[in-house]
Order: C-alpha cells, then structure tokens, then sequence
C-alpha cells in the first residue's frame, strides 16, 4: 500500500450515519473522522435528494476540504442535475461552486460494468 488515508462511502449511507451521529452526540467525532482523510470517495451521489441537515453536513465537508485534501464523486446523475438534488439555491452554489471549478471531470459513456459482466456470467456453461 502507498499509505494513503482514504475513506470509501456510499453518499446516502454516510449522510444517514451522520444524522444518527447527530442524535446520538457522535457528530463532531465523525466528521473529524472524514476530514483526516486524505482522500474521501462519496460514491452514488445524487441517487436521493439531500434534505437540510444532510445538505448542510455536505458543505461542512466539502468546505473543510476545499483546497486542503481530495475528492472523488461518482454519480450516475449529470452534474447539470446536481444543482437540484442538493436543493437549498445558496448552499448549492457554495457547495458546487467548490467542487465543480477545480474538478477534473471523467465521463463514462456506454454500457454499465456490471450489466455487461451479468451477460458474461450468462455465457458461461457449467458442465
């Protein structure tokens, strides 16, 4: 390993942890926990809208970062559409304005990895 300290999450499942982390007292150790990563992968971002308490926790995180460490989202959503499932017009443009201005940007265009490996599954006989 390279060493690197790096945090892997489902974006929903993180924002849900936060909000028990946040009945429960735990919220600053959490997010204290995110921020000494050197690199935080939110993957499925964008699948449900954020509500305000997971909206804010996002720009807490985005702005703890900005500059500071690195980021990767993985979306199935085009970012035209993230304004809207952030919400909140304010914290949108302060939480885009973060990540999109000094993103480098991949695309992926055609068939889903894990729909052509279900077809190569299919192919294969057992005998």
């Amino acid at each position: 390993t390279l060493g690197y300290r790096v945090l892997y999450a489902s974006t929903p499942k993180l924002f849900s942890k936060l909000k028990m982390a946040k009945a429960d007292g735990s919220y600053l150790k959490e997010v204290a926990k995110i921020e000494r990563q050197e690199l935080l992968i939110l993957d499925d971002f964008g699948i449900q809208p954020f509500d305000a308490q997971s909206r804010a926790a996002l720009m807490e995180i985005i702005e703890d970062r900005h500059g500071k460490t690195s980021l990767i989202i993985t979306s199935q959503l085009p970012v035209s559409k993230w304004y809207d499932v952030i919400g909140e017009k304010t914290i949108a443009d302060a939480i885009l304005d973060r990540i999109v201005h000094s993103a480098h940007r991949i695309e992926l265009k055609g068939e889903s990895m894990r729909k052509k490996r279900r077809t190569d599954d299919k192919e294969v006989s057992y005998q």
